[in-house]
């Protein structure tokens, strides 16, 4: 079974920041809105709900995933901010990007996506995902809720939570929430590199 509470996603109530938060805690997985569709959250060390993503996603076992964040300062604790990097993180931020970055050693290596030790982090403009992470006090495990179906790019919420029903344990629903992926940057070379272009400017890169 799976819980469904309704947000105003212009600012939502603290006691339902406080409820959502608490699933977190307890070791559930979420379902919520952001700047660039619904994702799945759970916190990092929770390694049953991650093995559920992989299930529900059909993903790979070696899938990684991007940690959401409130702000530079915490990116700075998961990553290695050099002062470029953190210059056009402060540019770009908060909005649709993710950022690859070399990971720092408080990042388990499950959390990390390669050989080369990095992760992806991103700081999303959306009100529910800000008030969700300054109750949490900390960063949260995500990935885009995106079905295997390949025609199921999915944007109604009531389509979507009928989709994810017995799968996750609560479902954030905040109404209509465009799915468009965020452009992916790779910061771990010294130059910006676009591994993926998706919402966001980028032409000044």
């Amino acid at each position: 079974m799976s819980e469904r509470i309704e947000i105003n996603s212009y600012g939502p109530k603290p006691r339902q920041l406080d409820h959502i938060v608490g699933v977190l805690v307890r070791g559930g997985l979420i379902a919520y809105p952001t700047d660039s569709g619904y994702a799945l959250g759970w916190r990092s060390e929770n390694r049953k709900a991650r093995a559920r993503v992989i299930r529900l996603r059909e993903l790979d076992r070696h899938h990684h995933f991007t940690y959401c964040c409130r702000s530079l300062a915490d990116i700075s604790m998961l990553a290695q901010v050099h002062n470029a990097d953190h210059r056009l993180i402060r540019q770009l931020t908060p909005g649709p990007y993710t950022f690859v970055l070399a990971a720092s050693s408080k990042v388990p290596r499950s959390a990390q996506l390669d050989k080369r030790r990095t992760i992806g982090v991103r700081i999303p403009d959306h009100k529910v995902v800000q008030g969700l992470l300054d109750v949490l006090d900390e960063p949260l495990l995500s990935s885009s809720l995106i079905l295997p179906d390949p025609e199921g790019r999915i944007l109604d919420s009531e389509d979507l939570y009928d989709e994810v029903y017995g799968q996750i344990d609560l479902f954030v629903d905040a109404g209509y929430c465009p799915l468009e992926p965020t452009t992916l940057i790779d910061l771990t070379s010294g130059q910006p590199e676009i591994l993926r272009r998706g919402a966001g400017v980028i032409d000044f890169l």
